[in-house]
Order: structure tokens, then sequence, then C-alpha cells
């Protein structure tokens, strides 16, 4: 990111840019950075914006084709297109050889780096990736936004929002916001705060609803799974956030097992390295012939329920029960 910074700051810009990765919050930050550094203010004409899966790669090569009208460059930008995992090999081939005047931005959550396409594109440009931010990225970047609006946190009180919120950028400045508004006349965002207008991600409920199967807390677990009926989330869905939750538990174990440390865990599972320190914890408390067995009964309860077997909200309950009993 510093070496992109550098060159939107320049003006030295590369043909060909793929902004990808889990963190949208900075993709698209740096996807409308890209696109005024290499427009500027106001430029409609010689800007063109393809969005989904549907993208036909001969309309966008004609438009490559065509020269910028009084203007340096001519700018496609395609998102969220596939492109890089397949069907890119047509552009794999033009990319080879562009008109000079285009340049090129692809905003993908993931890309196959194998691909034909990734080659072509990273042999006349470059690939930026946009992982998760660490913690500490995380708090500076919190603290940074409060400051410019006159506003401070303790740093217990900046973890808590922190376990509410996740580690996902958006989420974060969407709940920034929420507080902000919630505390316009006083200087200081306290605990109380966060309870009353920060909104729990349903991920971080179903890790709460697993750690107390771990810890045998039964009742604590099932009124947990009903407040997530209550907010109206599918049985299905939080099934599978669930099995999800079990799966990550059981990478996490073996990792931990082969020695690995809590930063290095995260990133070989995709989580940031103050939450994957959480999984680690929490997946201590689980054997892993337990996990695996709660894998196989997660598939179970699944095949039941579309097979008409079983009622969706019963099976999760039954999962529940069966994981959550004192042993």
């Amino acid at each position: 990111m510093k070496k992109l910074s550098e060159e939107i700051k320049s003006g030295e810009l590369k043909q060909i840019y793929i902004l990808y990765g889990e963190e949208a919050y900075l993709r698209n930050q740096y996807k409308d950075k890209i696109k005024k550094a290499m427009l500027g203010e106001g430029d409609v004409m010689n800007f063109h914006y393809f969005e989904g899966k549907d993208v036909k790669v001969g309309e966008v090569v004609d438009l490559a084709e065509t020269m910028p009208f009084l203007a340096e460059r001519r700018v496609i930008m395609l998102e969220n297109s596939g492109l890089f995992s397949h069907g890119g090999e047509e552009m794999a081939e033009y990319l080879a050889a562009p008109s000079q005047t285009t340049y090129f931005v692809f905003v993908e959550p993931t890309v196959d780096k194998r691909s034909k396409l990734y080659k072509a594109a990273t042999a006349k440009g470059r690939a930026i990736e946009f992982k998760a931010q660490d913690e500490t990225t995380l708090k500076r970047w919190i603290l940074g936004f409060l400051k410019k609006e006159n506003k401070n946190i303790t740093e217990r009180d900046l973890n808590l929002f922190l376990d509410k919120t996740g580690s996902d950028m958006e989420n974060i400045r969407g709940e920034l916001e929420k507080l902000l508004c919630y505390c316009m006349e006083r200087d200081v965002i306290t605990a109380q705060d966060i309870e009353a207008v920060c909104t729990k991600q349903v991920s971080s409920q179903i890790f709460d609803m697993i750690n107390a199967v771990a810890e045998r807390r039964q009742k604590a677990a099932m009124d947990l799974y009903y407040d997530l009926l209550t907010l109206k989330e599918p049985p299905m869905r939080i099934l599978f956030l669930i099995t999800r939750q079990f799966n990550l538990l059981l990478q996490v174990k073996e990792l931990k097992n082969k020695g690995y440390d809590a930063n290095t865990i995260g990133e070989k599972v995709g989580l940031a390295g103050f939450i994957a320190r959480k999984y680690v914890a929490q997946a201590a408390k689980f054997k892993e012939a337990d996990l695996r067995r709660a894998l196989t009964d997660c598939v179970e309860a699944e095949e039941a329920v579309k097979t008409g077997r079983m009622n969706d909200v019963m099976s999760v309950e039954l999962l529940i029960v069966k994981y959550s009993a004192a042993s």
C-alpha cells in the first residue's frame, strides 16, 4: 500500500492495477484514489465502469481501443468480475499488448495468481492485496478517526468496541459514525455508549454461543440462539455459521498443535491477529476429536432439514444441547 500511495501522490502510475483482498473498505478507498489520480476531477467522458460477472470482454476491448477524448488517458474499471478465477483468457490476450492510452483497474475480493489474466496484468502493472488489518493498525485508525472529531476513548473501552464490531473496517466506520451521533455533546466515548448503540456482529454472537457450549453453559448457549432467532436470523444461516466456527476452531487447534503462534495462525486461516488469539483460547476448550465429530453432526443436521426429516429450528437446538450438555 505504501508503494501505491507513493505512485498516486507522484502521478507515476502503472497502466494496470489489481486491487484485491478481504478488506473491502481499503479496496474501495484506493480504487477511488486511483481513479482520481488517473483522471482528475470531473472527467466522465474517459471513465468506464463494469461490475459483476456478466461483463462482455469484447465490449471492454472495443472501449480500450478508443482514443481518450481531450485527455491523456482512458480508464476502465472492472469490479467483482470473477475474471481472475475463470473466463479471463480473452482479457489476458488483450493485456499482452493493450492500447498505451488506456489504463485498467481491477477490483476483486479474491484472485487466482496462477491465472493467465493475473500473470498478464501484473506483467504490465501491479497487484495490491488488502488484508484484514491487525489490532494495532485498527486501533490507530480508530483513534485517528476519533481525534478528528475531538473525541477520546479509554483502551478498555476501545477493546470493547472492537469486540462488538470485529475487524471489518467498513463495519467499524459505520459503528463509529453511530457513536459520534450518540455522543455529540460529549468528548469521551464510554462503555455505556458502546453498549447502547453498537450492534454486535452475528459472527461475534456465534463465537459467544460456541464459547458457552465449550464451557457447558447450556442455558446461556440456548439464550444466545434464541436471541439470534429473535433478530430474524434464519436457523440454516445460524447452522452455517456454527459449522464455520467449528471448522475454524479445528484448523486453529491443528495449527496450534504444530507450534504456530496466534499471529501466524491468523494469517493462515484468514483472521486478524487479535481475533485469532480468541480462537486459540476457544479451541483449547475442545478436544480435536470433539471438533471433528461436531462438524460431522453439523453436516448431518443440514441434511436432516433438507430431506424434511427435521425442523430447522429444532435441528440447531439439538446440536447446541448435545455439545453443551454437562459431561
